[in-house]
Parts: structure tokens; sequence; C-alpha cells
């Protein structure tokens, strides 16, 4: 189908008037409703005289409606502030603790009951581990555990307002 000066013509008037490009399409025949957009971006119509709304039908005396009730929500009560709880973590001993020979532990010298924290760093001389006694299973004693496992964290809650977990442990290292 090729676009005539009388079908141009036809839809600028048709798209003028706020025909929309459905109903140019069906009166100019022969064309899709994306043809009828196309051309019409091509010739580069783009205001309308008023856009397109569908024609309500006339109802035969309308009846006035019940007036409407509103329902009033009460105020909301007002939430509990969060209770912040900080609670004193042990700090962890910095120095190792000596075997009862005046050595500190080494890997060579760590048990099965012994803390296995890591003190200074392992290229120098005196790097030793803690050798605190732990409870069985457990690698660290109780305030390097502390250190090394940290509470899980609930997703947009604070740390600080749940405080430690004891029973669910974390593992950094």
């Amino acid at each position: 189908m090729a676009w005539t000066e009388d079908r141009v013509a036809t839809l600028t008037k048709l798209w003028a008037d706020g025909l929309s490009a459905s109903q140019i399409a069906k009166q100019l025949g022969g064309v899709t409703r994306n043809a009828v957009i196309g051309k019409v971006h091509r010739l580069g119509l783009s205001g309308r005289a008023k856009p397109s709304s569908p024609r309500k039908k006339a109802t035969a005396a309308a009846q006035p409606s019940a007036p409407r009730t509103r329902t009033v929500r009460a105020p909301a009560t007002p939430r509990k502030p969060r209770v912040v709880v900080e609670i004193a973590q042990p700090e962890p001993p910095l120095e190792a603790k000596p075997l009862s020979n005046g050595e500190f532990a080494t890997i060579l010298t760590l048990t099965d009951h012994m803390c296995k924290w890591p003190i200074g760093d392992p290229s120098k001389t005196d790097f030793r581990f803690c050798g605190r006694k732990t409870d069985p299973d457990e690698p660290y004693c109780k305030a390097h555990s502390m250190v090394a496992y940290q509470p899980s964290r609930r997703r947009g809650s604070n740390q600080k307002a749940i405080g430690p977990n004891p029973t669910s442990r974390k593992r950094l290292m």
C-alpha cells in the first residue's frame, strides 16, 4: 500500500481530530495501526486537537448515590524504643600463658585442650600460641572465642541492639 497525497491528507485531518491510530487505520483501509503510527512520526505530526476518549452513553435518570461514610482509624500506638544492650566482653589476653617448663606453646607443643590462638607474627622468633585451657572440642579459650565467633546478624538490625548470641557462632577466620 502506497501513501498517496489524498491518504496523507486524510491521515493528517483524522489525527488532528483526535482519532486513535486504530480508528484511522480502519477508516483508511488497507493499513495497520503500526503503519499509521509510523507515518505520523515521519510526518512529524505531534500535537492533537484533543485526546481520543471513549464516548460514554447517557444513562436515563441517574440515581444519586448514597453518601459515603468514612471509617476513621484509631491512632497507632507508639512503638517501644529499642533497647540498646551493650555487653562488656572480656579482653582477650595479649600475652601467651607460659607452660609448666617456662616455655610458650608452639605448634609442636600444642595439645587438644590448649588455646590455639596465634599471638605475634609467624615469621618472627617470638611467635607463640595462647596456650590457656579450653573446653572440650573448642579450639580457643573463652576470651579468644568471644573474638573469633560473632553472632549471626539479622537482616536490617543493629548488632548492638541484639547483643551476642552464644548459641550460634560464626567463625571469622
